[in-house]
This record gives structure tokens, C-alpha cells and sequence, in this order.
């Protein structure tokens, strides 16, 4: 086990770092991309449904990246400490915790299908299909949990390559699936919906077996002796008092898109459908500030714990500069590209007006977009993940929900998109001024250093 991260040029290494998890993010968003288009053949009632799932797999997946966070940043500092045995016992209780959460959930999302989804705004003739998806997708939760702490831990010690590939791969599968199973191709049963949810299931469960191997096999980052109970209540804790704060972090937008989901399908459900596909288009837009700011947890961790903090400095001068870049970039790109985009996923006219509509008015706001992300990446890093829980609540709760519904009220919506850009550009402001005072509270490392 080595420090991978505390010493060398900043920026190549934020590039090499980010680099292979651009691949893995595009893998996940074209692992959804292949989803929404093969369910958009069936007809926009189908497309709907699994856009109202998209909140609520959201919030779950969610849960698991907080757990990966909050083991990704002790194991990180762990590393950059030097500390070997601590970060062996950290990571195999991080993967023991995720497996009795997601027990949990499991039981609590089946009982609760129908009113949760009746709650979000599923009609009657939605709520088969919303049905046929998520028994199946709860079934297979252990498989999307459990991974993702893996591949975090993976990360935490400098390795976003092999991760990355798990997710390609995985990506592959899915895509490979989902026509036969949905579609009924090769002489299979056409299982529309339900095979989506069963692609997505056997995919993720090759992501458990192949992170568990490279833990064990490549990092060493297995410990096999029983611990005591304590100690593994003790990790335990340390894991929580990052990953709670982090999983409600990640867990407030998708929540927060469910109450904004409700209130579009008062519209009909043609703009559920279309704020659907425009979030896949933007999920690949954002593929690089995403990437940067998964890249940011370990970097900062392992420096950080190494105490070189001149050199967690500049690397957030720098993913900032780069926030400002591909925001304006992608902002160009779909005002003039949208509409064609969005017809690849579904042709009704009146979904594509909403959607394109969304991709010329929301992503002006991308570059303030990217440096909340990695404001937040940078404190949850650091150990201060309720910084980044009261972040995304003002973005949400305070600025995103109530200006929706304003809008909404004055200029239908138009005025709910406008408000998502709102709440970007002003939250991206305040993250960007705390996140520079919180980490120059320490001496900055020389510039010939650097």
C-alpha cells in the first residue's frame, strides 16, 4: 500500500484520475441511456413510469455512494497516514455495513411501492409498469449497493482504472440485455419493463463479484480476521459519521427531482417523460465535473491526511478553471443540439418541445453546477460532511423547490426549468466562496513545489 497521490504534478494527476472515471461515469449514464431508449420503443406510458422510478433508484443509489464516501474518505486519510491494518479493517467493515443496510431497505421498498409511487404522482395506468420494475430492481439492491462501496474503496487508494473498467463492463452487459429482455429479441419472453429491471440486476451483480476480487486479488484491502465487536462497531461508526451525512448529501437531490417530478406531472405525462430524457441527456453532459470530483476524494483525503495541504489548494484552482470551461462548453453544445437528442429517445412532439426546452434553458448553469460538486467532494473529503449537507439543502430546499413551484405558477414550465438554473448559479457561488475559506485556513505549499 502506497501514497499514491502526495507527491508528483497536480494536475497530471488530476488527469490521470479523471480520465478512467469519465469512462466509468459515461458507462453508467449509457448503461441508463440504453434503458430509456429501449423502454421509450414500448410508448410514452412506459417511458413515464420509468422516469418516475428515476427518483427513487436515484435516492437508493444515493444511499450507497454516501456509504462509499464516507469509507472512501477515512481510508484515504488512512492511507495517507500510512496506516495499513486501519485501512484493511475500514474497508471489509465498510462492505459488512453496506450488506445490513441494504437489508434493510430492501423489505422497506417492496411494502411501500404502490403509495410511494401514488404519492410521486403515478396514475393508475402508470403504476403497472412502475410495479413491473421495481420489484424486481428492490430484489437486486444488494448488487448495486455493495459494488459501489467496493469500487470506493478501490478509489481511495489512488485505482479509479479498474473501477472504471468494472463499470464498462458492466455497462456492456446491460446494453447487451436490455433488447433481449426487453424487446423479446433472440426468441426470448418480451418482458418490456421487468426485463429493464433484470438487465440492470445481472449486471450489477458481475460488479460484486469482479470489485470483491480486486479488493482481495490487486489492493489487498481485505482483512479476513474476525474483529472484535467493538472494533467493528467502532469502524463502523467512523464510517457513518461521514457516510450519514454524505448519503443524506446525495440522497436531497433525487428526493428533491421526486417533488419536482410530481409537480410536472400535473402538466400530463408527456413532460414527466420529457424532463425524464432530458435528465439522461444532461447526466452525459456533466460526465467530466462528475468524474473531477470523484477524482477530488481521494486526492484531497490522501493529501490531506499527508498534510500537504498547498497541494489540495491548487488542485481546486484548477477543477474550478475547469468547471468554468466545459459548462460553457456544453451550454453551446445543447442549445444547438437538443431537439436532435432528444428525438433519438422518443418522437412525440410535445416531449420533445419540453425536453429541448430544458437543454437550451438549464445548462447555462453547468459550470456553477460543477463547482458544487466539487465543493462537495472536497468536504466530505476532509471529514466535514455536514458542510456539504447544508449545501445541497439551501440548493434544494430553500432555492430549487420553492422557486419551482413560483415559476411554475407564473410561467408553467418554463419557469420551473428557469428555476433549476437559479439555484445552480446561486448555490455554485457560495460553495465556491466556503469551500476557498475552509481550505485556506491552512499554509499553502510553495509555488516551486507545486
Amino acid at each position: 500500500m502506497r501514497q499514491r497521490l502526495t507527491e508528483g504534478n497536480i494536475s497530471a494527476q488530476l488527469f490521470k484520475l479523471t480520465l478512467p472515471l469519465v469512462w466509468g461515469i459515461l458507462a453508467i449514464v449509457a448503461f441508463n441511456l440504453a434503458d430509456t431508449y429501449f423502454v421509450g420503443q414500448l410508448g410514452t406510458q412506459e417511458l413515464a413510469a420509468m422516469s418516475f422510478t428515476f427518483p427513487v433508484v436515484s435516492t437508493f443509489g444515493s444511499l450507497a455512494m454516501g456509504l462509499g464516501i464516507g469509507a472512501a474518505s477515512i481510508i484515504a486519510r488512512a492511507i495517507g497516514e500510512g496506516d495499513q491494518l486501519r485501512v484493511q479493517r475500514l474497508t471489509t467493515n465498510s462492505l459488512t455495513l453496506a450488506l445490513a443496510i441494504v437489508g434493510v431497505f430492501i423489505v422497506v421498498g417492496l411494502l411501500t411501492i404502490d403509495p410511494l409511487f401514488t404519492a410521486l404522482g403515478a396514475t393508475p395506468d402508470i403504476l403497472p409498469f412502475v410495479r413491473d420494475y421495481m420489484q424486481i430492481w428492490y430484489l437486486g439492491m444488494i448488487f448495486l449497493v455493495v459494488p459501489m462501496v467496493g469500487n470506493s474503496a478501490i478509489r481511495a487508494a489512488g485505482n479509479t482504472a479498474t473501477p472504471s473498467m468494472i463499470m464498462i463492463v458492466a455497462a456492456g452487459i446491460n446494453i447487451a440485455l436490455d433488447p433481449l429482455f426487453i424487446l423479446g429479441m433472440a426468441g426470448l419472453p418480451r418482458l418490456e419493463l421487468q426485463g429493464a429491471a433484470l438487465a440492470t440486476v445481472i449486471s450489477r451483480a458481475l460488479t460484486l463479484m469482479a470489485s470483491l476480487v480486486v479488493l482481495h486479488y490487486k489492493e489487498h484491502l481485505l482483512c479476513f480476521q474476525r474483529p472484535k465487536l467493538s472494533a467493528m462497531l467502532r469502524c463502523w461508526l467512523d464510517i457513518l459519521h461521514i457516510g450519514i451525512p454524505a448519503a443524506m448529501t446525495s440522497m436531497i437531490t433525487p428526493i428533491s427531482v421526486g417533488m419536482i417530478t410530481s409537480l410536472l406531472a400535473t402538466y400530463g405525462e408527456e413532460a414527466v417523460a420529457a424532463f425524464g430524457v432530458a435528465s439522461r441527456v444532461e447526466s452525459f453532459a456533466l460526465t467530466a465535473l462528475f468524474a473531477l470530483a470523484a477524482s477530488m476524494g481521494p486526492f484531497v483525503g490522501q493529501n490531506w491526511g499527508a498534510k500537504a495541504y498547498g497541494r489540495v489548494q491548487h488542485a481546486l484552482t484548477v477543477s474550478f478553471q475547469f468547471c468554468l470551461f466545459w459548462g460553457m462548453l456544453m451550454a453551446v453544445v445543447l442549445a444547438a443540439l437538443g431537439k436532435q437528442l432528444v428525438i433519438l429517445f422518443n418522437s412525440n412532439p410535445e416531449v420533445v418541445a419540453i425536453a429541448a426546452l430544458y437543454l437550451l434553458i438549464v445548462p447555462i448553469t453547468y459550470a456553477p453546477a460543477g463547482i458544487i460538486q466539487i465543493s462537495s467532494a472536497t468536504f466530505n473529503a476532509l471529514g466535514k460532511p455536514l458542510a456539504s449537507v447544508m449545501m445541497t439543502s439551501m440548493r434544494m430546499f430553500v432555492l430549487y423547490i420553492p422557486l419551482a413551484y413560483l415559476g411554475a405558477h407564473f410561467w408553467d414550465i418554463q419557469g420551473v426549468f428557469v428555476a433549476t438554473g437559479l439555484s445552480n448559479l446561486l448555490t455554485g457561488i457560495g460553495a465556491y466562496l466556503w469551500n476557498q475559506r475552509t481550505c485556506k485556513l491552512r499554509p499553502a505549499l510553495s509555488e516551486s513545489a507545486l
